[in-house]
């Protein structure tokens, strides 16, 4: 294919199986397992864009390399780190922007916010999710759920519950109005589907004592929603934080052996799976128990959230090589075997 000046229709087409593919198993595979392809598809994406398209075959391909960069974004923040999270981000917002998709601005903005929320930086993920809010709106599709579920969440780690729960009500709105549009149809961590929404709502409600009822009610259903393992958009990550969040309602209502028997399915991950996201889930059920009154009746609970907590998936340092990207800087070509660490560092 990068031997022709111009994809055809059935090349594309591959290509766009080949990123759905990616998007759909990013978070059900360990991250080591996909991250060298990733890097593949990413490089070959934007050797695609060199060689010279028509104006419609080069807005698909934007568009695609936007994705990539969205991924390779979210592997970043897996591996926890956060500059090199925000440097690829900002790769995909500029692809986002060539190729002229709303609804991949509003994801990026989304992801920003994510990224930043989960660094400890709410105000920067209001920031973030807000300047999503108008390319969600021109989209249509489910960014338009997806990003005041991001800001709800951020304003509820500041103690905002009015403006939180605001927000919460208002995703719930618009659900009814999504457009799935082209970057929902590739599936996976590309789309907010409603077991999603549960999800990030009873992250949000964990945070906002006075919606302690609302929030284990939010939480039952997304632990619910991710007992399918064979659904679509099913998630490792969010099923565990799912679960994290099921505890903290749990310990709120004094409920210990619930919470225990809530991170029963954490603690089973095997390392690989245990993401950035993960564990500091984890860490924040750890925080509320020390915090609570329950603190030192459940010590077998407190020393395995320290064992989960020191075996979380290493960067190696190799996140600390990612530079922002462009077709004019393209980084090595990445072996498919590739490790997940030396794959972020060649990219």
């Amino acid at each position: 294919m990068l031997a022709r000046t111009s994809l055809t229709s059935d090349s594309m087409e591959q290509v766009y199986d080949d990123v759905s593919q990616l998007a759909r198993i990013y978070s059900q595979r360990p991250l080591p397992e996909i991250l060298g392809r990733l890097v593949t598809a990413q490089d070959t994406l934007f050797k695609f864009i060199e060689t010279g398209q028509t104006p419609a075959c080069a807005r698909q391909l934007y568009f695609l390399a936007g994705v990539t960069c969205g991924l390779l974004a979210r592997a970043a923040h897996d591996l926890g780190d956060p500059y090199a999270a925000m440097t690829q981000a900002r790769t995909g917002f500029i692809c986002a922007d060539r190729a002229d998709h709303n609804g991949l601005r509003a994801a990026i903005r989304a992801w920003q916010a994510i990224f930043t929320y989960w660094a400890d930086r709410p105000h920067e993920a209001v920031r973030y999710s807000q300047s999503g809010t108008r390319f969600a709106s021109a989209a249509r599709s489910t960014t338009l759920v997806w990003v005041p579920s991001i800001e709800a969440r951020a304003w509820a780690q500041l103690g905002n519950d009015d403006r939180a729960y605001e927000l919460v009500q208002h995703a719930e709105r618009m659900r009814d109005q999504v457009r799935p549009d082209e970057l929902d149809e590739l599936g996976g961590v590309c789309t907010f589907d409603r077991s999603r929404q549960l999800y990030v709502t009873a992250d949000a409600l964990a945070w906002l004592p006075r919606r302690a009822k609302l929030c284990r009610r939010y939480c039952e259903e997304a632990v619910t929603a991710y007992q399918d393992t064979t659904a679509p958009n099913w998630s490792f990550a969010f099923q565990a934080g799912s679960c994290a969040t099921l505890a903290i309602a749990r310990i709120g209502m004094g409920e210990l052996d619930g919470a225990a028997e809530a991170m029963a399915r954490v603690f089973e991950l095997a390392a690989p799976q245990r993401i950035n996201l993960v564990v500091k889930s984890v860490r924040r059920v750890h925080s509320v128990l020390s915090n609570s009154p329950l603190a030192g009746n459940h010590s077998e609970l407190t020393e395995k959230i320290r064992v989960f907590a020191d075996s979380q998936l290493p960067s190696g340092g190799a996140t600390d090589c990612l530079k922002p990207l462009s077709p004019r800087t393209r980084p090595p070509h990445a072996r498919p075997d590739m490790t997940a660490a030396a794959a972020i560092g060649a990219s």
